[in-house]
């Protein structure tokens, strides 16, 4: 929290304030709910990309000082996540991110027919087919809908799974999990910081971390939802 906080000096987004944590509690501070309205909406696709454009060492990367792996998903049971700085996007994520899932899913039973599709495009994003050249973002890494908290001056953020990754996974999660005014996020994010070009092609392969992680976690739906997307991409 404290690495995503460092950019709110350059007009990052709000990070909600650590008060207390430790082995069996993090404690935050507490923030008034307030209404979503469009200005705040806009105000966040502007602060998200000035802390995507903080940057970090290496896609990958863990945030500053911390020198573990890292975790995305509830608290009871959170899924380890690999954070070995990595020079390509596609790289990591291809090996980080959907080997890793898949590895995971399949010691819990998932996968068993299907993990062929996702091995094709572990292989494609590894070949470097959907790298384009821009540096590693500073990303939240866990920013569903649930972990904006509204407030009257405007959304902060909570419970990031932060690292170094591509800024297209950050708002491919916003979109899946349908945020109030992803539509005015998304055009002042793009205004502030123009998208690479097909950004919309891409934002399935980006979705389809987190959808692999919620099959992992609670089973049900997520898991062929997540293997139509890997058709898409495989």
């Amino acid at each position: 929290m404290l690495w995503l906080a460092e950019a709110q000096e350059q007009g990052g987004a709000r990070i909600a304030q650590l008060q207390d944590v430790d082995l069996d509690h993090i404690d935050l501070l507490q923030y008034d709910a307030g209404p979503s309205t469009n200005f705040h909406a806009d105000g966040l696709g502007v602060a998200l990309a000035a802390t995507h454009a903080a940057g970090a060492p290496a896609f990958g990367a863990p945030p500053a000082r911390w020198t573990s792996h890292g975790f995305i998903g509830p608290a009871y049971s959170p899924l380890p996540m690999p954070l070995e700085p990595t020079a390509r996007w596609g790289e990591f994520f291809g090996e980080q991110r959907i080997r890793h899932l898949l590895q995971l899913g399949r010691s819990k039973g998932l996968w068993e027919d299907d993990g062929a599709l996702f091995e094709r495009i572990a292989d494609r994003l590894v070949s470097g087919e959907f790298d384009d050249g821009r540096p590693p973002a500073r990303l939240h890494g866990d920013l569903w809908a649930g972990n904006i908290i509204w407030t009257r001056e405007g959304p902060v953020l909570i419970d990031p799974a932060a690292h170094g990754g591509h800024a297209e996974t950050d708002l491919a999660m916003l979109l899946l999990f349908t945020a109030p005014h992803i539509a005015r996020i998304i055009a002042a994010y793009d205004e502030a910081a123009p998208l690479a070009d097909g950004w919309q092609e891409r934002v399935g392969l980006h979705q389809l971390f987190p959808v692999m992680v919620h099959a992992i976690v609670f089973g049900g739906d997520y898991v062929s939802q997540s293997v139509e997307i890997a058709r898409s991409y495989a």
